[in-house]
């Protein structure tokens, strides 16, 4: 393995003012220093589209809110061959539910990811458990900076102990030093000096602390109590200064404005050191346990300073055995006292002060530097190999669990006693938008392969309404089938689209090959038989694809119409002949730009081209495929569909979204046909992470069904799936399903191409 020389860190970045920012910058310095040669950079989040002034280390920036900024910002990464991927955690800084665009940008990565955890919950919310379960998942290992955090990564959301690493918050390497020189400085000469930094806002517990000064006063009346921080800016965007002024207003009531000092800055690093410096005790009063990192704790601990803090996670770790002093939440006469007893103690101030920097030497910045690029190593060379046959800096899918059995309850539900409903709202059917023959003609494909061995079948009932459907569908008058209908069973139209034509006639050619009942068979060839003369003045080369996949089933079952056999060698024909003019060294494809349901086409071209011997036809329709499919695949080896955004765009790589299961299913299908025909590994693979594609292997990371019921997501938006669940959403992962089912079943046996023999069986 080569050296490891590239390093990104993920997270808030200096000059923006918080925590994580300082945190991500120090470790990223930290880094950087600790070995020649070593090249890193930052991703800087913003937040609420504001924008910093970086420095050039910051390579790229994501507003929190744009989910295409962190699609874009993992193609940077990986386009930069960065060796490890370094991301900081806080629930907060990420946009979407319970901070999820992240998992889009993890989930898209080549190179190892580890993440530090700067909070862990013993009681996170749903969204929250969800989305930091993703996180952790998609990460080779996983920091904390307490045992507690360890301990609760374990017990709440079950990660195993060898993927955890606890790694102490760094910490300057600053002199132990009397605090006399910087009072000096400062302005305050000779003053006892209690100190608390840190951006102000509710939860931190400084009013707690203002309460108990004038205990303070009692024994040491000349203290003073110097609060260091801006307030943090969130807080200021959505209150303003209300809760600073709160703080003012009570130093005012309590007489005590000569002893506490509000300094309103955010200050640089030297300047920071300078303030600790000069306390006598700081003071750290948060007012919730759950506090699993406190930067301001590790950086007063690390300069020798005596503590009294509330017994937080953190504080109650770092602070054990003489570390510091430890009070209850909320209880101003107990931190009056510790703080009253440290600064009239001048032994047990400078016992606890040595005690502090002795123990904190191990959490200096360099030396939390080796151990980071150690755990860095360490994900390094225990990260898999890529697949072979994708791009160089993709990593392989996590495998599929394909769910055992097909559950139509769902399927069910969104079916009346006229046909399946278009839409839903949420999970409700919506009858507002009726039905069409599309979603219908959909649903008897599906009935058709549910008649497979190992299935359940549909009940007849069922398939006999979609049949009636369609048959009502069909308009002698123009020899075409109407589409939309309304609730009260009104047509909309007198004829559909020609693609809705052709897809019918899918569903037509299907059902006289494998409907379950004889005289529905015949009925289905029938009626295709009086609809297929209308495609040939289609001019939709989708409608040619829908009608060659009918003929597929059709033609098996009337082998003798002479006319269906000349419509296949036409159609297809002119599916060669348009990749043929369109095609070019990189844009592969029958038309000039992309739309829905693409692998249908090459799809259809495999099949006729197999079962007519046509083996140029064949390759056209694998050429094709293998263009598309290799479009539709991230760098980190995801599925990812045309979204219906690029509609209309010519010739330039698709945008990611809406994604569609419609193409999720067709990908599966298409691959299918295509390892029918040549045997080829790289298809099966195709077809698995299409599928995966609903289970949750996509750019949201987010599964998209329910495979107890089987209801399916409308899709993924870009920055949350479409909760509602329709019909042709349905129907798609379910025949995604009876697809995926078949292809396992099928290699069982060794595939052994040959044509003419070889064209799909459903």
């Amino acid at each position: 393995m080569t050296r490891m020389d590239r390093i990104a860190f993920i997270g808030n970045s200096l000059p923006r003012r918080c925590g994580i920012a300082t945190f991500t910058t120090d470790l990223q310095r930290a880094v950087a220093e600790s070995r020649p040669g070593l090249t890193t950079s930052i991703v800087a989040m913003n937040d609420h589209g504001q924008h910093y002034d970086y420095p050039p280390t910051v390579s790229v920036q994501i507003d929190d809110g744009r989910i295409e900024d962190y699609l874009d910002a993992a193609d940077v990464l990986n386009a930069s061959r960065i060796d490890v991927v370094s991301l900081q955690h806080e629930f907060g800084i990420f946009g979407g539910e319970g901070g999820s665009h992240i998992v889009a940008l993890l989930s898209r990565l080549a190179m190892p990811v580890v993440t530090t955890l700067h909070t862990v919950l013993a009681e996170p919310s749903p969204a929250q458990r969800e989305v930091l379960g993703r996180v952790i998942a998609l990460s080779a290992k996983v920091v904390v900076m307490a045992k507690k955090g360890r301990e609760l990564l374990r017990s709440v959301y079950g990660v195993p102990s060898e993927r955890i690493e606890i790694i102490p918050h760094g910490i300057p390497d600053f002199a132990f030093v009397e605090p006399d020189a910087a009072k000096t400085r400062l302005g305050l000469p000779g003053k006892p000096v209690i100190l608390t930094f840190g951006l102000l806002s509710p939860g931190k517990g400084i009013e707690v602390v203002i309460d108990a000064i004038p205990q303070v006063l009692k024994s040491r009346p000349d203290s003073v109590y110097v609060i260091l921080g801006a307030t943090h800016p969130n807080l200021v965007r959505d209150q303003g200064e209300t809760y600073r002024e709160s703080l003012v207003a009570r130093v005012r009531e309590l007489g005590i404005e000569a002893s506490v000092v509000f300094l309103d800055r955010f200050v640089e690093l030297d300047t920071l050191l300078e303030y600790i410096s000069m306390c006598d005790v700081y003071v750290t009063p948060y007012l919730d346990e759950q506090q699993m990192t406190s930067g301001t704790l590790a950086y007063s601990y690390g300069l020798g300073k005596a503590v009294v803090s509330t017994p937080y996670w953190h504080a109650r770790e770092l602070l054990a055995d003489g570390g510091g002093v430890l009070v209850p939440f909320g209880d101003s006469p107990a931190i009056g006292a510790a703080i009253a007893g440290l600064l009239t103690d001048d032994a047990l101030r400078l016992a606890i002060r040595e005690h502090a920097y002795a123990g904190s030497r191990a959490m200096i910045w360099p030396r939390t530097a080796e151990r980071y690029l150690a755990v860095f190593e360490k994900a390094r060379r225990d990260h898999a190999p890529r697949l072979i046959g994708l791009p160089a800096q993709a990593a392989p899918p996590q495998p599929i669990a394909v769910p055992p059995g097909i559950r139509t309850d769902y399927l069910f539900h969104m079916c009346d006693g006229t046909g399946l409903f278009q839409h839903a709202v949420h999970s409700v059917p919506d009858r507002s938008h009726g039905y069409c023959v599309d979603d219908n003609a959909r649903a008897l494909l599906l009935a058709c392969a549910l008649n497979a061995p190992g299935e359940t079948a549909l009940p007849e009932e069922l398939v006999a309404r979609f049949a009636a459907f369609v048959q009502h569908a069909w308009n002698p008058d123009t020899r075409r089938f109407r589409n939309f209908m309304s609730f009260d069973r009104r047509w909309l139209e007198d004829r559909g689209s020609e693609d809705s034509h052709g897809r019918t006639l899918w569903a037509l050619g299907e059902a006289a090959r494998a409907d379950a009942s004889p005289s529905r068979r015949r009925w289905a060839a029938d009626l295709f038989a009086q609809a297929m003369p209308t495609v040939e003045a289609f001019n939709s080369p989708r409608a040619w694809a829908f009608t060659l996949l009918g003929l597929e089933g059709y033609c098996t079952t009337v082998p003798e119409d002479r006319a269906a056999d000349r419509l296949r060698r036409l159609l297809a024909d002119r599916l060669a002949r348009m990749l043929a003019a369109q095609a070019t060294g990189d844009w592969v494809w029958f038309e000039d730009g992309l739309a829905y349901d693409n692998t249908r086409l090459p799809q259809a071209l495999i099949l006729a081209g197999t079962a007519l011997g046509i083996p140029g036809h064949v390759e056209d329709g694998l050429r094709s495929l293998r263009w598309l499919m290799a479009l539709q695949t991230t760098p980190a080896a995801r599925f990812r569909p045309v979204g219906s955004d690029s509609f209309g765009d010519k010739r330039c790589a698709p945008r990611a979204f809406d994604q569609q299961p419609l193409e999720a299913t067709a990908a599966i299908a298409a691959c299918f046909a295509a390892w029918r025909a040549d045997g080829e590994a790289e298809w099966l693979e195709g077809a698995e992470r299409a599928f995966a594609w609903f289970l949750g292997a996509n750019d949201l990371a987010v599964p998209l069904v329910d495979p107890a019921t089987g209801s399916c997501r409308d899709g993924l938006h870009r920055d949350r799936p479409n909760e509602n669940r329709g019909g042709e959403s349905v129907v798609s992962y379910l025949l995604g399903h009876a697809e995926m089912r078949l292809m396992a079943r099928t290699r069982e046996v060794p595939a052994q191409p040959s044509m003419p023999t070889l064209a799909l069986r459903a």
